[in-house]
């Protein structure tokens, strides 16, 4: 069961306060309303900032309230940063709105402090059916499915085509590659002032974390506050390779390594580096802001020993505990979510959607588009990390596991400190 108590539980931040003021301008809301005609208005906080995913977002909701004259659904258009204080001041205050655009890996204390109604009997069952277990999973806590996950993102490895083929690469295909593929790859491609991968790992954590899965590094045991920390072999087989390919190898730039992804774009655009991981919704940025002729390709997922594994964080819609229209939000979150709704999303978003349905759409829109074969066939190995239902992990990850990566990364400290950082201040925050 859900824990019940309403008070800020693992909420708690300082400040909450000082958040009143701003929760009140951009992105404020209230909750929904009924007319004295019968008329129900929902208030959607939507979070996203593309230009063309808010206009596929407003056509989904005009459609809907065109045909739902007694279910209208109104916007309130928010923003990415500051959401979480924004939230416990909405969730605190009684302020918070009907349905709200979030993310599974951030939503999880809120259903575990009882402010997220249960959506499990919600859902359509066709909708329930083309999504898998591993992406339900990501959002079900306590038994109790907490928010329909929507679009998602995978690390994906970019190539300089005309680089590989100038070095004599063959190109992989099939459904995977594996890291020592990748490792190969990037030997290859490395001359004097070229080096073969540059990875942006300035906020590792999320990375690490992710790519793990694929040799069954899973960080935490258990759930909520009872999760303990187990740092061994297969958590650390990934920041180990990286750290080879970038001081033993010499193929990965290692300046590279505190760069943000996008920051190592530049690099990969001037033949600087021939491989780069990026989020993948970096293919659309890559087909709009690349040079004129400029031969790219997204290869195979990454597969380690457990196989082609990815966290699925997916960004999710929820429904407050507190509105007095929980089903009709469902009700509009089920067409919201419908298999063309969900791929217009994913498109303008560049990212993958949860739903089977919804991915064949985005494959017909992409076309022969580059990348977007790859980058849908990732989706396949997105499953809920263990992570998403620990009680303290982001104060985890962001003051102990992120520090902890960037000096390993930096050479800095041995894998071995590394493992005993990451355990260690586990325990300190855990008391």
């Amino acid at each position: 069961m859900l824990r019940t108590t309403r008070g800020i539980g693992a909420l708690a931040l300082a400040g909450i306060a000082a958040l009143a003021l701003s929760a009140c301008q951009q992105g404020s809301a209230s909750g929904g309303s009924t007319s004295e005609d019968g008329v129900v208005t929902l208030q959607f906080q939507s979070l996203s900032d593309q230009p063309a995913t808010q206009a596929a977002i407003a056509d989904i909701v005009d459609t809907w309230n065109g045909e739902n004259p007694d279910i209208q659904v109104q916007i309130v258009q928010a923003g990415w940063d500051g959401t979480y204080d924004k939230l416990i001041t909405q969730f605190t205050g009684g302020t918070a709105p009907d349905i709200i655009h979030y993310e599974a890996s951030s939503i999880t204390s809120f259903a575990l402090d009882g402010y997220l109604a249960d959506l499990t009997d919600l859902i359509d069952p066709e909708l329930r059916d083309d999504i898998s277990e591993g992406i339900w999973d990501s959002v079900t806590v306590d038994d109790q499915i907490i928010a329909y996950p929507s679009t998602l993102q995978s690390y994906m490895v970019f190539a300089n085509t005309a680089l590989l083929e100038q070095a004599g690469v063959e190109i992989p295909t099939g459904d995977s590659m594996t890291w020592e593929q990748l490792q190969e790859i990037a030997r290859a491609t490395t001359t004097d002032g070229q080096f073969g991968l540059g990875w942006g790992l300035a906020s590792p954590t999320a990375t690490m974390m992710s790519l793990s899965l694929g040799f069954d590094g899973g960080y935490f045991d258990g759930q909520g506050a009872d999760a303990s920390i187990d740092v061994g072999a297969d958590e650390l087989a990934v920041p180990e390779r990286i750290h080879e390919m970038a001081y033993d190898d010499r193929s990965l730039d290692p300046t590279s390594l505190t760069q943000s992804g996008s920051e190592v774009l530049a690099s990969f655009y001037g033949g600087k580096v021939a491989l780069t991981v990026q989020g993948s919704f970096q293919a659309t940025n890559i087909a709009s802001d690349a040079p004129e002729g400029f031969e790219w390709t997204v290869l195979p997922p990454l597969e380690g020993s457990a196989g082609a594994l990815q966290a699925a964080n997916p960004q999710t819609y929820s429904v407050n505990v507190d509105s007095e229209h929980v089903e009709e939000s469902a009700q509009f979150l089920n067409f919201f979510m419908g298999a063309d709704n969900l791929a217009e999303i994913a498109y303008a978003d560049a990212l993958i959607p949860s739903s089977q349905g919804a991915r064949d759409r985005v494959a017909a829109l992409a076309g022969d588009a580059v990348g977007w074969e790859q980058i849908l066939a990732s989706g396949d190995g997105l499953v809920g990390p263990p992570f998403l239902k620990v009680d303290g992990y982001t104060e985890w990850k962001d003051t102990i596991a992120t520090p902890a990566f960037q000096q390993y990364l930096a050479d800095q400290i041995s894998s071995d400190q590394l493992g005993t950082q990451l355990s260690e201040g586990w325990s300190e925050i855990r008391g």
